[in-house]
């Protein structure tokens, strides 16, 4: 996680338990010693492969990246006994340091939701904001929601209460919705704990709370400019009439389902264009006990603990703090594992025991929240496994000095390869996992702030151009009730200012830090 030898020595994300096991050291023995023509080949080949397997065949990323990375090797030279060994080493050590933050995420994820905290963060700020202001106030929305929920989840949660609004505004949709897009989408492509970034993160040894904190700040103009400012003229592109139902339900049938993970609360009052869409408690699975609802306050707190913890450790690093007694606190404490732990078991007191949950239904609770990121583990997994090939086969090594020697800078070289793969491939993290093996050799010479930078650069090129063979692109199309043609002038057009824009951002900070 950390950029320089020592710390990358101290922090488990970047030197995982099988670092310097058995499978790290056999992975180190099989780098060939093949000419730079045969191992750029090896790397385009690779990549076609994964590219083709799922654009084509549509095979799942996970079978995708293995057999990318056996063919890479395998044309790099490296023997055919150990053509997997690399990529055993690259996916132990991948899961070992990412698979336990994701999983812990998905844990709190999955407690704020079901408890009706996520709902009454909504809730709470849309009955404070006038209607004018409610794009704003969407954004806010998915801004603080984004941080611990995966992006399919907050989609999910949020479409129910932007069509709710849009039908009180008597508005387009477009008009509130792209604004709740574009703040869950920066927070997937830049923030961590989600996925793509913690990779990036684990395959550069960037610093997570700086990159965290970096993230944020990178994401706060990102949204501002890709959200509600760009909504205003996208409804005068598209127009579309204010909708009559939300999923085929009333508002307030739709309202009534928040709290379950899949229906939406909150919406406009007649009053003062804030309204509250679900009650102050919701009922357990079986019907026959009542439970109490989160205060804004506390589920606020859930969010943001992470969030603090590892921003305040990266404080105590950067004042060189670490030796004292509070600042050794403060360094444990933000540990990325120690701080979604924390943040993990006082989820499960606010949101469970606090509010009437028993503790069957809590360990219920926390086991259904690991099936739906089980695939997300595999593909994350892989593709440090991939990265792992990259490198040892010293691909990495020939494509980092090309980029080196055309002059161009690390950062705009992350973004373009993030963005080609994800225009060819669809997916977020597959462009995530395949920039951040390329770009692994050049990171090992930047500072840990452009170690950081390097990070958002390729996050904020995985989100680039969403278009046909992305799922993201048909999740909206429906739930909105576009054609294509206008999900292109829609959502493609705002995953595509917001990846520029968050690239600028990043270009300004690393042109003076």
């Amino acid at each position: 996680m950390l950029h320089d030898t020592a710390l990358l020595a101290a922090d488990p994300l970047a030197a995982g338990p099988l670092a310097a096991g058995p499978l790290a050291t056999a992975a180190a023995d099989t780098a060939p010693t093949a000419s730079t023509a045969q191992l750029v080949l090896a790397a385009l080949i690779g990549i076609v492969v994964i590219v083709g397997l799922i654009v084509w065949l549509k095979m799942h990323p996970f079978l995708a990246l293995v057999l990318g990375s056996g063919a890479l090797a395998l044309v790099a030279g490296i023997g055919l006994t150990d053509t997997f060994t690399s990529f055993t080493a690259g996916l132990g050590t991948t899961v070992a340091g990412v698979g336990v933050l994701i999983a812990l995420g998905a844990i709190i994820g999955k407690l704020l939701i079901d408890s009706g905290g996520a709902d009454r963060i909504v809730d709470t700020i849309l009955d404070r904001t006038p209607v004018k202001r409610l794009p704003w106030a969407m954004a806010l929305i998915a801004f603080v929601v984004g941080i611990p929920l995966f992006f399919e989840v907050g989609v999910v949660l949020l479409i129910p209460v932007v069509m709710i609004v849009a039908r009180r505004m008597r508005t387009n949709p477009v008009l509130v919705g792209i604004p709740a897009l574009a703040g869950l989408s920066a927070l997937h492509g830049l923030v961590p704990p989600h996925p793509g970034p913690l990779l990036a993160i684990d395959a550069l040894g960037a610093n997570l709370g700086l990159t965290l904190g970096l993230g944020l700040l990178v994401a706060v103009p990102t949204v501002i400019i890709s959200g509600p400012l760009l909504a205003i003229p996208l409804t005068r592109w598209v127009k579309l009439d204010p909708p009559t139902t939300v999923l085929g339900m009333s508002d307030d049938a739709a309202g009534g389902a928040g709290g379950n993970g899949a229906g939406g609360s909150g919406g406009a009052s007649s009053s003062d264009g804030a309204g509250k869409a679900t009650g102050t408690a919701t009922a357990t699975e079986a019907g026959t006990t009542t439970l109490r609802k989160p205060s804004f306050g506390i589920s606020v707190l859930v969010v943001l603990l992470p969030v603090i913890l590892m921003l305040a450790r990266s404080v105590v690093e950067i004042a060189g703090a670490t030796e004292t007694g509070w600042g050794t606190v403060l360094e444990f404490l933000g540990e990325p594992l120690v701080a979604l732990l924390i943040t993990s078991l006082f989820a499960l007191f606010a949101f469970g025991t606090a509010v009437g949950r028993t503790r069957q239904q809590l360990g219920d609770l926390v086991g259904s929240s690991f099936a739906p990121i089980a695939g997300i583990l595999l593909i994350v997994g892989a593709g440090g496994g991939f990265k792992q090939t990259l490198v040892d086969s010293g691909v990495g090594d020939v494509i980092a000095s090309g980029i080196a020697d055309a002059g161009i800078t690390p950062l705009l070289a992350g973004w373009l390869v993030a963005a080609l793969i994800r225009i060819a491939t669809g997916s977020a993290t597959v462009a995530t996992i395949t920039a951040a093996g390329i770009m692994a050799p050049l990171a090992a010479g930047l500072d840990p702030t452009q170690a950081a930078l390097l990070v958002l650069a390729i996050g904020a090129g995985s989100v680039f151009l969403s278009h046909v063979n992305d799922a993201g692109f048909w999740l909206v199309k429906e739930y909105f009730g576009m054609t294509v043609g206008q999900t292109f002038k829609t959502w493609s057009l705002m995953e595509s200012v917001l990846s520029v824009v968050a690239l600028l951002v990043v270009l300004l900070l690393g042109a003076f830090v």
